[in-house]
């Protein structure tokens, strides 16, 4: 698949049944944005669909399980890794919660179920606010 970037990437927006969105806060020591809170997000394995790439990334990232409800869109951004700009491209989707327990794998990471109201509470970046307000509408 020609993607319009140099990397390719799916994002979860997990919503639970009282309308909260999941979102994790980034280790301090990651290379990416650290503490900083987002989605669920990563790059998918190579053959692998960006919905496949979501679910495992959600899997991997907070030890839930989901299910895909739909795609909410497409979106792009600029990163700079080891001196080098990147294009990226990301696919989003909306994902329901299938398990409840969430299971971080830093122990300096942190998870919140927040209604949309809260989502300006964390140190959240615009980019993934836009992204979990673009799951949000429709919904």
């Amino acid at each position: 698949m020609d993607i319009p970037g140099d990397e390719r990437l799916a994002a979860a927006v997990v919503r639970d049944d009282e309308g909260r969105v999941l979102l994790v806060r980034r280790s301090e020591t990651g290379r990416f944005l650290p503490r900083l809170w987002g989605v669920p997000c990563g790059e998918p394995d190579p053959g692998e669909s960006a919905r496949d790439g979501a679910l495992r990334e959600l899997k991997e990232e907070t030890g839930l399980l989901g299910e895909i409800v739909r795609k909410v869109g497409e979106s792009s951004f600029l990163s700079e890794y080891a001196g080098r700009e990147g294009k990226n491209w990301q696919e989003n989707f909306l994902v329901r919660p299938l398990s409840r327990e969430v299971t971080l794998p830093g122990p300096d990471q942190d998870h919140a179920w927040l209604h949309p109201s809260e989502l300006t509470g964390v140190d959240i970046d615009a980019y993934n606010l836009d992204v979990v307000r673009q799951a949000l509408t429709d919904s």
